[in-house]
């Protein structure tokens, strides 16, 4: 299936280990069927949610196929291919277009950061070679450096370049780039407490924690904003907000994946350095998601 511009919700998705700490696939089938039964209008793997830089290439690669070939087409299939070595984000996306994603998530060079133009060729190179669309991964927090607006501004003219995901959680960022939104352009919240706000400036949806927990709901909030029944969408988000907001009590993503683990979804552990997460943490998400209605 193409990826045309999605409207909606794209689940970043966790990848469940075993006790061993090896992937758990027959899982990952299940939780890949409960996405799409539940409406999600894509999927993401390997993201940071997945835990993908604590995997292996043999492993992220292992994980794309079985996505891949379990989704088989009934919605796109999105796949995080970055890296802070430009020639390794290269190789990585030219892999996984071969084994069929539909798009590519590119992330900003981590660590050794990037000046503007470097910033610019790191995505460029990418675009450049693959013949799908890959979208723009824009996550602070976790890099350490943001995307300078001048070169979203560049990147979104770029015929492959799609989107951007907006990470940040910094509105007056995104207002900075709204204009850059078009018909060959769209942009995403990456931040679930804010996937209201960023669509009304003209979003598309927002790629989601959250919907790893109650992806019918995710999808809902976004489809009735869509559809113009603002108000029910509103008072969705706000219903789940403190959920929302909980699920990053600490590195995500640790509150999720334990966040699944009590509703019995049996996603396993994360792999070091992330670790279970503090009693009162988990205590106050627990309280959180018997409040929801998930426990």
């Amino acid at each position: 299936m193409k990826f045309e511009h999605v409207q909606g919700s794209i689940v970043a998705m966790v990848t469940p280990f075993k006790a061993d700490g090896s992937v758990n696939f027959e899982v990952l089938t299940q939780l890949l069927e409960r996405q799409i039964a539940g409406g999600t209008d894509a999927i993401l793997a390997i993201g940071t949610t997945g835990e993908s830089a604590t995997m292996t290439h043999e492993e992220d690669a292992a994980v794309v196929e079985h996505t891949i070939r379990v989704v088989d087409g009934r919605v796109p299939v999105i796949i995080g291919s970055g890296s802070n070595c430009t020639a390794t984000m290269l190789e990585n996306s030219k892999l996984y277009q071969s084994m069929g994603a539909d798009a590519l998530l590119l992330i900003s060079p981590y660590y050794n950061k990037a000046n503007a133009e470097g910033m610019y060729r790191h995505f460029a190179t990418t675009a450049d070679a693959v013949d799908i669309p890959c979208i723009l991964y824009n996550v602070p927090g976790r890099t350490g450096c943001s995307i300078p607006v001048s070169v979203v501004e560049r990147l979104a003219k770029h015929p492959r370049i799609a989107a951007i995901k907006e990470a940040s959680g910094d509105m007056a960022y995104a207002m900075k780039i709204a204009h850059c939104i078009g018909p060959d352009f769209a942009l995403y919240s990456g931040n679930d407490d804010i996937t209201i706000p960023l669509m009304s400036i003209g979003g598309s949806g927002v790629i989601s924690v959250y919907a790893n927990v109650m992806p019918k709901m995710c999808h809902e909030i976004v489809r009735e904003f869509l559809t113009g029944d603002r108000n029910k969408a509103l008072a969705n988000h706000l219903r789940y907000l403190q959920l929302m907001n909980d699920l990053f009590l600490e590195v995500n993503p640790i509150p999720v994946k334990t966040a699944m683990n009590l509703m019995g979804l049996n996603v396993g552990p994360m792999r070091l350095p992330l670790y279970e997460m503090s009693g009162d943490a988990k205590n106050r998400l627990e309280a959180t998601m018997r409040e929801a209605g998930l426990l």
